[in-house]
């Protein structure tokens, strides 16, 4: 199962294009930084098609619970601000229901 490793490069790819965009709109960043935005945004959509399932929606689904996970480690690693336990939680119950989706019987 390729999943486990799809889902957190691709959370990685979409964290890290839509922080792009959040620099130049929000914190004046270069517009230049719009063009590794895109390019990581693509990568992330290329990524999740590799997550072997039949149906997109529940690839979608289930990257969900990784998403947010990954985004409150970005929070931590690169914007500095630590995440509290309401936030580990909510993050562990997400992790939760992405693995009941993605462990469903074929």
């Amino acid at each position: 199962m390729i999943a486990p490793l799809a889902y957190p490069a691709a959370a990685l790819a979409e964290i890290a294009g839509c922080f792009a965009f959040w620099s130049v709109l929000r914190l004046g960043a270069s517009p230049w930084w719009l063009g590794a935005g895109m390019a990581s945004l693509a990568l992330f959509a290329w990524l999740l098609t590799l997550v072997e399932t039949g149906a997109a929606g529940r690839a979608f689904a289930a990257y969900g619970g990784v998403y947010i996970a990954a985004s409150l480690g970005w929070m931590w690693l690169v914007e500095g601000e630590a995440p509290d336990g309401r936030d580990l939680a909510g993050a562990a119950l997400c992790l939760a229901g992405a693995g009941v989706i993605l462990l469903r019987p074929a």
